[in-house]
């Protein structure tokens, strides 16, 4: 008895002491690029960096929010990430509601596989065709590029991640429902969505996090500063002789607090939508 009771001891203390490491691991560039925010230029620039700051600055900030476009491009970037979240997600609950309750139809399968086969594509190959497309209905410089490249590439896992919830609720329910006279539209606007929310609150998080931190469509299809999100603006601080790290750093900071403090608000949300979906019964 005692043996096992020091085991679980052991056990506890391994595990927390792995979960601590992989937390400072996790943190250490965040906490690295608040520390060098904060650091006025000759700190930044000098030969040994370390974690103490002698002569704490908000002038990085400061220079961000109202010496640059800094505010333009979060409005950008909230623009586009709503937008395709809220696109994204339409389609991922009706979708998703197919491949749940149709899965044995011969099209559903089909589509199924299809979408499993453009998760495997990298972005980057698709990146040329993209543009071309983009040119030719002349959407580039817009906000309408990113909306359509992001939501593309969120649909397929956000499908799969409503499907897989929707696979968990009782098809007693919609029976139920049908009894009572509702159509099938109205049984997944009564029935369906309200018991999805945690999982449509996950999805949706995922669709947002996705767009906002998206680099590569943004930097390509935008070149005005009138549409640039907050990821390919950063590198407005990169010149080509010079590097404005302060400023870099600060910005960086700047752009990940939105998505910390919405996912901090969301967690338990998210955590409940990832598990709702991940057991079938």
């Amino acid at each position: 008895m005692l043996n096992s009771k020091k085991q679980t001891r052991i056990n506890h203390i391994v595990t927390y002491f792995s979960l601590a490491l992989f937390s400072i691991y996790c943190l250490f560039p965040f906490v690295w690029m608040v520390i060098s925010a904060l650091k006025p230029k000759a700190e930044i620039r000098t030969a040994n960096p370390t974690f103490y700051i002698k002569n704490a600055t908000f002038e990085n900030f400061t220079k961000v929010l109202f010496d640059t476009g800094f505010v333009g491009f979060m409005k950008n970037s909230l623009v586009v990430s709503v937008f395709s979240t809220l696109i994204s997600l339409v389609i991922a609950i009706f979708a998703g509601y197919a491949l749940s309750r149709y899965s044995r139809q011969q099209y559903v399968k089909v589509t199924h596989i299809g979408m499993l086969v453009s998760q495997m594509v990298p972005g980057v190959l698709l990146l040329v065709p993209l543009y071309l497309i983009m040119q030719k209905f002349k959407l580039l410089d817009s906000y309408y590029s990113l909306i359509l490249a992001y939501t593309t590439f969120v649909i397929p896992l956000c499908t799969f991640m409503m499907s897989s919830f929707f696979d968990t609720i009782p098809y007693s329910l919609e029976e139920a429902a049908e009894v009572d006279g509702c159509g099938k539209l109205k049984t997944i606007f009564t029935i369906i969505i309200p018991v999805s929310i945690p999982s449509i609150i996950s999805t949706g998080l995922y669709a947002f996090i996705s767009a906002w931190n998206e680099f590569m469509f943004g930097y390509t299809f935008i070149s005005v500063d009138k549409f640039k999100t907050i990821t390919p603006a950063i590198m407005l601080y990169r010149g080509a002789n010079i590097t404005d790290w302060g400023g870099l750093m600060a910005t960086s900071v700047l752009a990940v607090l939105p998505v910390t403090v919405i996912f901090l608000f969301l967690q338990k949300y998210y955590m409940s939508g990832l598990l709702s979906g991940s057991v079938k019964g």
